[in-house]
């Protein structure tokens, strides 16, 4: 199904939407039913830690969260790695770290595990972490190995807080795109470009230009990607042949070229640094 056209394509200086359409997307259907094995199994394997690390998109620092960690951790030390740090546009990094402060959050290390940047204060600030804790005296403690690593595989909260959160942790990959839906979520990311005045698509893709219309943008990328198809139509004159694009296509390589960086580094909560609620459901 097409999404409706809002015919806003034009310069870079035109009036951008400044607000996208959330009512009625069902939230609840995004949190896969496997998930919820591997959350329990999490929740059973607290007892035997001593230093929860927690690794989230540096995209989304603040959205999107698993409050399981701040309901369930007590006094266990607890550090947040941010991982994909060359995606996220970190200008406001200290904004984001005093957030996260003001929440409890002190161990906070920003990462790019391609690159094996920042990885290497992990471990040094856990160990520090679990020796000044009450547990680490315990008589069974062993330092043969120093330390062990039990990885648990990554869940969603069982309730996404709204459908905009949804949408974010869509963008970075954390829900299935054909749960959302790819044309729904494409525009959502054409909307977060725009928005922030991020207009690397338009050179990437060889647009005529910037646009808000993710109809009229995917046709676009459809074209320059050769991603159509002949169909016949029935006109008054008989049949002709025109070319369709694949809109679906187009949407898939428009999040994957997001999704790998190639449109430049971006900050999805930038609303909620900013003070702007995330919007409900």
């Amino acid at each position: 199904m097409r999404l409706a056209s809002r015919a806003l394509c034009g310069a870079a200086g035109a009036a951008w939407r400044d607000s996208f359409p959330l009512g009625g997307r069902d939230v609840a259907r995004w949190f896969p039913g496997h998930m919820a094995k591997g959350l329990r199994k999490m929740q059973s394997s607290l007892k035997l830690v001593d230093c929860i690390i927690e690794v989230h998109d540096a995209r989304i620092p603040l959205s999107g969260r698993n409050p399981l960690f701040q309901e369930t951790l007590g006094l266990k030390p607890h550090v947040l790695v941010l991982n994909k740090m060359d995606l996220a546009d970190l200008k406001e990094q200290q904004k984001i770290i005093q957030h996260l402060e003001g929440k409890g959050l002190k161990n906070v290390v920003f990462t790019n595990c391609v690159r094996d940047e920042n990885i290497k204060q992990v471990i040094p600030m856990v160990r520090g972490l679990v020796e000044s804790s009450y547990r680490y005296h315990r008589g069974e403690v062993c330092e043969r190995p120093l330390m062990f690593l039990l990885d648990t595989p990554g869940v969603l909260a069982p309730r996404i807080a709204s459908v905009e959160m949804g949408l974010k942790l869509a963008l970075c990959g954390t829900v299935l795109d054909h749960l959302v839906g790819e044309e729904t979520l494409a525009d959502y990311l054409l909307y977060t470009l725009n928005r922030h005045q991020l207009f690397g698509y338009v050179q990437h893709y060889g647009l005529d230009g910037a646009c808000d219309d993710i109809a009229s943008v995917l046709k676009q990328v459809a074209v320059r990607l050769g991603k159509t198809q002949k169909v016949k139509v029935l006109t008054g004159t008989g049949d002709v042949n025109v070319l369709q694009p694949n809109y679906a296509a187009a949407a898939r390589d428009f999040l994957r070229t997001f999704r790998s960086g190639l449109l430049g580094p971006v900050m999805l909560d930038r609303d909620v640094l900013r003070g702007a609620p995330l919007a409900d459901p």
